[in-house]
């Protein structure tokens, strides 16, 4: 049975280790509300672009773009985003394990897809077995901005466009509420999932024309998606690590709660010793 001083030692601890953590899941909370107003926020912008986009794809039959048109696939874009730093449940294992299970199903040659490692928890993944990485970018900040990743989601994007890859899907945990975060696969490039939605042909003017904005609006469309996906993935991060956070206190607090016991047992019975042995002596004085 472990000593009075050992069972203090461990509730001494056990409480330190219950304050970082419950002032971990207030930071987290706190970041999740804005990270969740962010990805909110960005909701209205992508579905105008993509109505936009929609209107002339759908409204004219004399426009093409290769990011609107099937092609072999010989190569696959993989872009899996996850956390830098870890305490937030099973938020990045998931998505790896998706993202692994889907490269182990669909590839036989590392030479028929790549990966875009946004974190550092997948750039780590990938390295370790072998998995090949064309892009990433570690250290995203907690309420990123489209600046801080412009450069790769265009370079992705470019990827694409050069044919150094033929399809590319993206991998991340989809913000459902606070306490539920789902794994996503969405299919970015080629882009086959825009419709009009009963929009009037005539409800908008092209200057120069069609083509030409179609030319640049497909580009920043799909950037843009890879950009909603990232704000989302890190509400689910911030979501993920409160109830991580939340569970690690409700932990110690039954911790300690048992190490309270036990520490009462332990000075009871060595109360009780003491008596026993002060009772012996006084027995043996007379």
């Amino acid at each position: 049975m472990a000593s009075i001083r050992d069972i203090k030692g461990r509730m001494d601890s056990t409480r330190k280790t219950k304050q970082i953590t419950a002032a971990m899941e207030m930071v987290s909370a706190s970041k999740m509300s804005k990270a969740e107003q962010n990805a909110k926020g960005f909701v209205p912008y992508s579905a105008k672009i993509q109505e936009v986009v929609a209107s002339i794809a759908a409204g004219n039959s004399d426009v093409s773009h290769p990011m609107l048109e099937h092609r072999d696939v010989k190569r696959t874009g993989y872009i899996v985003i996850t956390s830098d730093r870890g305490l937030a449940g099973a938020y990045n294992s998931n998505v790896l394990r998706r993202l692994y299970e889907t490269i182990q199903r669909r590839h036989h040659s590392t030479d028929e897809y790549t990966v875009i490692a946004v974190g550092r928890t997948a750039y780590e993944f990938c390295q370790k077995r072998n998995i090949p990485i064309a892009r990433s970018i570690l250290g995203v900040a907690d309420q990123p901005n489209f600046a801080d990743i412009k450069e790769l989601a265009s370079d992705t994007v470019r990827m694409y466009s050069d044919e150094e890859i033929d399809e590319l899907n993206i991998f991340y945990n989809h913000y459902v509420s606070a306490i539920s975060q789902q794994v996503t696969t969405t299919k970015i490039l080629p882009i086959t999932d825009i419709q009009a939605e009963n929009t009037a042909k005539s409800q908008y003017e092209y200057e120069p024309d069609q083509q030409q904005i179609l030319e640049v609006l497909l580009p920043q469309y799909a950037e843009s998606l890879i950009f909603g996906a990232l704000l989302d993935g890190k509400a689910s991060e911030h979501a993920a690590r409160r109830t991580a956070m939340k569970s690690a206190t409700d932990n110690a607090n039954e911790l300690i709660d048992d190490l309270e016991l036990s520490y009462n047992r332990a000075r009871q019975g060595a109360i009780t010793q003491e008596i026993t042995e002060i009772t012996g002596g006084v027995a043996a004085l007379e």
